[in-house]
């Protein structure tokens, strides 16, 4: 009786800690929307929603005001709490289903796939729709889901094992980084600078129809996953034969995990360009400080996902302004450290 009353105190403050989280994250982004604007106060943010739905955005002093918060800051800010959410999200499941801690979206070749596709439009569809924000989206996407089609295809033809799903997918990362380079050798000047821009990652192309779309994804990736949560928890400490006595098949495991991070992935990086390390560090922080129950681990790194991509966002917009640093070269020096300062922490608990 008494081991059951801890268990549920601790359930429970997990519980308080995942929602926490999710309160901090959304007033964090509430206050966000409006950081930065002259004779703008959280309020403002409040104010433009208001006027949006009374149909008076178009007039009143702050007129101009209100749409920079309606049709900039906030999709901006939610796409930063999708992206991360979801990119977090799909770092942990690929780390679970592989037993492998240093797996990521980016390290099974989606992110350079999708390079890839936006560097082809980029450089070579000029003057056509393929060189169009709707064309380097289409082009990263279908090249992101080829690529993770290609990584099951061959990991399945050899036994869908970790070790194959992770080698064959640094071998496709090393190829489609080596056609990207290609392409950039070749490329003019501008279309070079264009593509380098792309490949940072940034939220600067945010609209309310990625944010529509990138958060029906996500939400659907978060429900197929605590869905899966307790056969997760069975994939990431047992081997395939334990699983398999415990009722868990684990190549579908692996299939439906890696496909719901591959379509996650694929939808978020052609919004946004490359953005590697949220998916590395968000996972193991999660591990760091709840634990590796998949109940709350999984919902925890979504959370911590969005809150370091929003926070990373906010500090590029404003440590050099009016100068932007793109989100995925701040995400590395925000991420680092905290990474660093979480193993010095827990020393030898990683292993």
């Amino acid at each position: 009786m008494i081991l059951e009353q801890e268990y549920h105190a601790h359930s429970r403050r997990k519980y308080l800690m995942i929602v926490a989280g999710i309160v901090l994250t959304l007033a964090a982004a509430y206050a966000f929307a409006t950081l930065g604007m002259k004779d703008a106060g959280p309020m403002q943010t409040m104010e433009a929603i208001r006027r949006y739905f009374d149909g008076t955005i178009e007039t009143g002093a702050d007129a101009a005001m209100n749409k920079i918060i309606l049709l900039l800051r906030l999709p901006r800010v939610l796409l930063a709490i999708i992206a991360g959410a979801g990119l977090a999200l799909a770092g942990a499941l690929m780390q679970s289903v592989t037993r492998n801690y240093l797996v990521s979206p980016f390290t099974l070749g989606i992110s350079a796939a999708a390079a890839l596709g936006a560097s082809l439009c980029i450089v070579l569809g000029a003057g056509t729709v393929l060189d169009s924000d709707l064309g380097i989206i289409a082009a990263a996407f279908m090249l992101s889901c080829t690529c993770g089609v290609i990584v099951y295809g061959i990991a399945r033809r050899s036994g869908l094992s970790p070790v194959t799903i992770v080698l064959v997918g640094i071998a496709l990362n090393y190829l489609f980084s080596a056609l990207t380079a290609t392409l950039e050798f070749f490329a003019q000047e501008h279309k070079l600078a264009a593509v380098i821009q792309w490949t940072f990652g940034s939220l600067h192309r945010a609209s309310w129809e990625y944010v529509a779309i990138g958060g029906v994804i996500v939400a659907l990736g978060i429900a197929a996953a605590l869905f899966y949560a307790l056969p997760l928890n069975v994939m990431a400490v047992s081997d395939d034969e334990t699983a398999r006595s415990l009722g868990v098949n684990p190549a579908r495991m692996r299939t439906i995990a890696g496909l719901t991070a591959v379509f996650m992935t694929a939808t978020i990086i052609s919004f946004t360009g490359v953005i590697g390390f949220v998916g590395l560090i968000a996972p193991h922080m999660a591990r760091f400080l709840i634990g590796t129950d998949h109940r709350f681990y999984l919902p925890f790194t979504a959370v911590l996902g969005a809150a370091l991509l929003l926070v990373s966002d906010t500090i590029g917009k404003l440590i050099l302004y009016p100068v932007t640093i793109p989100v995925g070269i701040v995400i590395s020096f925000l991420g680092v450290p905290l990474f660093i300062h979480l193993i010095l922490r827990r020393g030898r608990s990683l292993t």
